[in-house]
């Protein structure tokens, strides 16, 4: 169950051995840490960066690797709850992580295309409309198209034109080199700003959270304003060239790119914990669409949903001081990350960042999601079990696609031997 990216060889780095000191700790190796540690490197920052595992083992990855402003409808969403011109920065925000990522592939191989996004509907094309109209008032030259190569029915899509993907761990393989890395280096805890490892102590002066989902509970409140989602990928040979990227703008619905010949066929997700089609919905639809397709290979991903489909780039909460985190990037971690480590960087740098207020992790919390989170967490806390979640003790679930157990309130999930899958559990669960 690897990913088509998983046979890239990436750099290793050492496990860390004794005390140290730095000015800056970056807690986390995916592409959100890396990022940072590479920005903070080209200013000439003193940092370190751990990472538990092997860098970018975890959601990096598993990622479809789209490169992308197009966060699904979301900026009509923005505009009714921050305004027009919230709306405008978190677009900039993620059009300049757009061209940074041009400007930078431009000197690696790792495959980078420019492709056209397309965010389509099954039904219901007024939101497309909605969308197109926000759009205009910021001034983004979107499209409305009615046609699609796409095995399914569509209603219609909104077109960003000039987006782009590439291969995710070759881009690493390169930006990483060269930086400052601890692999197989556990942060057991946390301590005002120095962390505790089990082979020494790493004493900064700021540390950066980039962990996908925060591990320190008793800060920002993340366990509610965060839940994680589960989403499944199958690689196809001999199948479309689809010409382009696509995805439903239900976040539960098919994502649609190539990888060279290889169709990424992804989708049928859920809320981690809970039950869904997984690979044998993609694989009947594959089987329908494409009866002389191979599968090469297949993987699952897992996503951070945030309240308001807003990431959380900042302070780690409004009582904290030199602790910062990103997270929260709601299925769109290759641009949020690039985004997040410039303004991540800015924050270190004490640089004035336009787009800050936009990803405040301490914003307003009163949505919707949050009830839905609360009584997620509430009804698997009064749940019978003997699998309890080291984290908060939530009811685990059995998940028979991929033999784990699974949280249905954070997202952690376990091996059959109760090895720690995916946090924010800290731990392996107990005999």
């Amino acid at each position: 169950m690897d990913s088509i990216w998983s046979e890239t060889e990436l750099p290793s780095f050492p496990k860390l051995q004794q005390d140290i000191q730095t000015d800056v700790l970056i807690i986390g190796g995916g592409m959100a840490g890396i990022l940072t540690a590479y920005f903070l490197q080209k200013e000439k920052v003193d940092y370190v960066l751990v990472e538990k595992d092997r860098i970018c083992g975890g959601v990096t990855g598993n990622t479809t690797a789209k490169i992308t402003a197009q966060h699904g409808l979301i900026y009509q969403k923005i505009k009714k709850s921050g305004g027009v011109e919230k709306a405008r920065k978190y677009l900039e925000a993620n059009l300049w992580a757009l061209g940074e990522y041009e400007r930078l592939c431009g000197g690696i191989d790792c495959d980078y295309e420019k492709k056209d996004n397309y965010v389509y509907v099954m039904s219901g094309r007024e939101k497309l409309w909605k969308e197109i109209r926000v759009l205009e008032k910021i001034g983004y030259p979107a499209e409305y198209c009615e046609e699609l190569p796409l095995p399914i029915r569509t209603e219609g899509a909104v077109k960003f034109p000039g987006q782009a993907q590439f291969h995710p761990l070759k881009f690493i393989a390169a930006v990483a080199k060269d930086l400052k890395i601890y692999e197989d280096t556990f942060v057991r805890e946390l301590v005002d700003t120095t962390a505790v490892t089990e082979a020494g102590k790493i004493r900064a002066k700021r540390v950066v959270v980039a962990t996908h989902f925060p591990f320190l509970n008793k800060h920002g409140s993340y366990f509610l304003k965060m839940y994680q989602h589960r989403s499944y990928v199958i690689a196809l040979d001999k199948a479309q060239d689809v010409k382009g990227m696509y995805v439903d703008a239900d976040h539960r619905g098919l994502s649609f790119r190539n990888y060279g010949d290889t169709l990424l066929l992804g989708g049928a997700g859920h809320r981690t914990g809970k039950r869904g089609g997984a690979w044998s919905e993609l694989r009947s639809l594959a089987w329908k669409a494409y009866p002389e397709a191979e599968e090469v290979c297949y993987w699952a991903a897992q996503d951070c949903m945030s309240l308001d489909g807003i990431h959380y780039i900042g302070p780690y909460s409004a009582l904290t001081r030199n602790l910062y985190v990103i997270t929260g990037f709601n299925k769109w971690g290759m641009s949020s990350s690039m985004a997040a480590a410039r303004l991540i960087t800015d924050r270190l740098l004490d640089r004035e960042n336009q787009w800050a207020e936009v990803f405040d992790p301490s914003r307003n919390i009163l949505k919707p999601q949050l009830l839905l989170n609360g009584g997620e967490a509430t009804a698997n806390l009064l749940t019978f079990s003997k699998k309890r979640c080291p984290h908060l003790g939530c009811a685990l679930k059995w998940n028979p696609q991929e033999h784990s157990w699974d949280c249905p309130c954070h997202g952690s999930r376990f091996a059959e031997d109760g090895a720690l899958l995916d946090n924010p559990a800290n731990g392996d669960l107990k005999a």
